[in-house]
């Protein structure tokens, strides 16, 4: 990865985008893409999708924009905050961290509060939710705290990218801007080819809330075929209960998702292409539901094929998600390839 595209990856992860409030991690994005593509849209909430002009089939590349976080849900008389979660924020890792309040007039510091060990009861290891817990902005009271902040300010943790051993990098919400990184960076590379379908790349809004961008630009852009980048699980690391291993391991490439949402004819489709380019790639196991934008896609209008492909993530919904800048690499590089031979391919399922 360059230090181009390795700066608009931080940049995009350094912007806070909790669903609802992703306008400023969707004008990033646009300005991204605005250099490489035919035109970029938007709809009433936020939604982007970019395009290259081509043929048939229409192909979408997809990631969502948003991540969890939570906020200001109400101001107590001492002029603490009180927390309401968006998505689907992980009470047991809330506690004892700086967090950023964004308001209108701009950020506000805080933490949430962690009563000290010396003071706890040493018997009681039950964890609050987070409507139970508080984030201090140091106000006096609630006057004073009403001055710095409205009811429904979103909140993020204050954390940044982090550096690991092995071209690795921790960083919260890498689910999912590392979707829509890979989404535009894959346009990029695939312009330089000779493409002959339309090409696609959307950033949708309002994932990690219901998939709600998604059921909005499935309608209304209703393209030939999706393929949707999110994050997965790296069962790798300790902890992982064993019955919950799938064998997604960090560094050993992007993950092909098959079963539910995932259509035969695309997935099989991406593993030739795959094996065409020498790209190392995974296989998961979706037997249900695959918990990402593919869900909502694959059910919009009278269905569109649908894939999901995961980037390998460790410790998902934690201030510390962790990555391999390969596998995230190994993505774009085989998104653009599928983007190349799409005209190639038919995506309906013969069952006559």
């Amino acid at each position: 990865m360059d230090n181009q595209r390795r700066q608009f990856l931080d940049e995009l992860l350094e912007t806070a985008t909790p669903s609802g409030f992703e306008t400023a991690g969707q004008r990033l994005w646009i300005e991204y893409v605005e250099e490489f593509v035919d035109e970029v849209r938007t709809d009433e909430y936020g939604n982007a999708v970019a395009v290259v002009e081509g043929g048939e089939p229409s192909v979408a590349l997809t990631g969502h924009g948003d991540e969890i976080g939570f906020m200001v849900r109400d101001i107590e008389d001492d002029g603490m905050l009180r927390m309401t979660a968006i998505g689907g924020s992980d009470r047991t890792v809330s506690k004892g961290q700086h967090v950023r309040v964004h308001t209108s007039d701009g950020v506000v510091p805080g933490v949430v509060g962690q009563a000290a060990i010396h003071l706890r009861d040493a018997d009681d290891e039950s964890i609050d939710d987070i409507d139970e817990q508080h984030v201090d902005i140091g106000a006096a009271d609630a006057d004073e705290a009403a001055e710095l902040v409205e009811r429904g300010d979103p909140i993020t943790f204050d954390q940044t990218v982090s550096e690991l051993a092995n071209d690795r990098i921790a960083a919260r919400g890498l689910d999912n801007r590392i979707g829509i990184w890979a989404a535009a960076e894959a346009l990029r590379r695939a312009t330089a080819r000779d493409l002959e379908a339309t090409i696609y790349a959307v950033s949708t809004v309002q994932e990690e809330v219901g998939l709600q961008g998604a059921k909005m630009v499935g309608f209304d852009l209703d393209p030939d075929a999706v393929v949707a980048v999110d994050v997965t699980h790296a069962t790798d690391a300790p902890g992982t209960p064993s019955a919950r291993k799938t064998g997604v391991e960090l560094g050993a490439g992007p993950v092909v998702v098959r079963g539910s949402a995932n259509h035969p004819r695309l997935v099989d489709a991406i593993r030739d292409v795959a094996d065409a380019a020498d790209i190392d790639v995974q296989l998961q196991a979706s037997g249900n539901r695959t918990g990402t934008d593919a869900d909502a896609f694959y059910t919009s209008r009278g269905g569109i094929p649908s894939a999901n492909i995961g980037v390998p993530n460790r410790y998902m919904h934690t201030p510390v998600e962790v990555l391999d800048l390969d596998d995230l690499d190994a993505v774009a590089d085989l998104l653009a390839e599928f983007a190349a031979v799409a005209h190639e391919h038919e995506f309906s399922v013969n069952v006559r």
